[in-house]
């Protein structure tokens, strides 16, 4: 599990934690997490997740004007 949640993608998705269901952000999930997420599913779906991921990237890079 990460140290801290940071909520940036706004993709969430449900898993099931200490007996309990919780809606987390797809780059908040453990690694273990993500890979049960994306497993079967479409190139498509894949794709859509790289966009929305990247679209996050440059969202924040934008609003703290990071360059590197």
């Amino acid at each position: 599990m990460k140290k801290e949640q940071r909520n940036l993608s706004g993709i969430y998705f449900r898993v099931k934690r200490d007996g309990k269901f919780e809606n987390i952000t797809f780059e908040d999930l453990s690694e273990e997490e993500q890979k049960n997420v994306m497993s079967g599913k479409s190139k498509e779906w894949l794709e859509s997740l790289a966009q929305k991921l990247a679209d996050t990237l440059n969202s924040t890079g934008d609003t703290f004007n990071l360059y590197v």
